[in-house]
């Protein structure tokens, strides 16, 4: 098995109008933008830095039809695509998308669990892993959460998968179990099952930044929405979770500043 097998590795914006999204996330969280040069798309790769950490692009038509509406993905490294699609689908999750190639670069597909939460599956052509810095460093992904249909079957299918374990659990009180998940023995997320009001299980991506305040402050300036108040989590992190001026949803994660 890889270093990289079980690991979000890549964080890809669907969105409905790309140079918008740029400009908003350029100027929350100052990621350099380039162009990715694929032939049969336009594709722009986001990077902190020289370090690429995800990509951006245009909703697709088909995909609007079906009521999808711009967001986030988040990518999971795999040793063999269509092995764990099938392993996704046999554990009573949903194939969407795939697996396909994207020509020199890697295959993927893009499935949900039993639950409908979307994610998707990748493998590179090359096996080199990413290589970022430490958890806080501004600008990288800092932490991941599954709002689940129901939290405990949720965290069966994904360490059934993946291998994930559990970390530490906090009790909410009135909002249940926010049990914490460490793939390869570092905790990198949550999961919690959703309020009720909440349409439908999804995850929510954490971008990194050096002060709450100020990146809040940035959000609402872009043309933003601040969707959750900055709050207080356990270790001494704020959070404050957004809308981009498209609407999909994200978070930021750092010192209250």
């Amino acid at each position: 098995m890889s270093s990289s097998h079980g690991i979000f590795c890549w964080y890809e914006l669907m969105t409905s109008d790309t140079k918008a999204a740029e400009a908003f996330y350029r100027g929350v969280l100052g990621w350099s933008m380039k162009d990715a040069g694929v032939p049969d798309r336009s594709y722009t790769i986001l990077s902190v830095g020289e370090t690429p950490i995800g990509g951006l692009m245009t909703l697709p038509e088909e995909a609007r039809a079906m009521g999808a509406r711009p967001g986030w993905n988040g990518y999971i490294a795999v040793d063999d695509v269509d092995d764990y699609a099938a392993r996704v689908k046999q554990a009573g999750g949903a194939i969407h998308h795939g697996p396909e190639d994207i020509p020199g670069i890697a295959r993927f597909a893009v499935v949900a669990d039993p639950q409908g939460a979307m994610f998707q599956l990748i493998k590179g052509f090359s096996d080199e892993a990413p290589q970022w810095p430490g958890p806080s460093t501004p600008g990288y992904p800092g932490w991941r959460e599954l709002f689940a249909g129901d939290w405990e079957p949720a965290f069966a299918f994904y360490s059934g998968l993946f291998g994930w374990t559990k970390a530490e659990a906090f009790d909410m009180g009135p909002m249940g179990t926010y049990q914490l998940f460490a793939i390869k023995g570092v905790p990198s997320g949550g999961m919690m099952t959703k309020p009720k009001q909440m349409p439908r299980p999804f995850w929510l991506f954490y971008f990194n930044v050096d002060s709450i305040a100020a990146a809040g402050a940035r959000v609402t300036k872009g043309g933003g929405r601040i969707l959750l108040d900055p709050t207080e989590v356990p270790g001494g992190s704020w959070i404050v979770q957004c809308a981009d001026p498209q609407g999909a949803m994200f978070a930021l994660v750092g010192p209250k500043g």
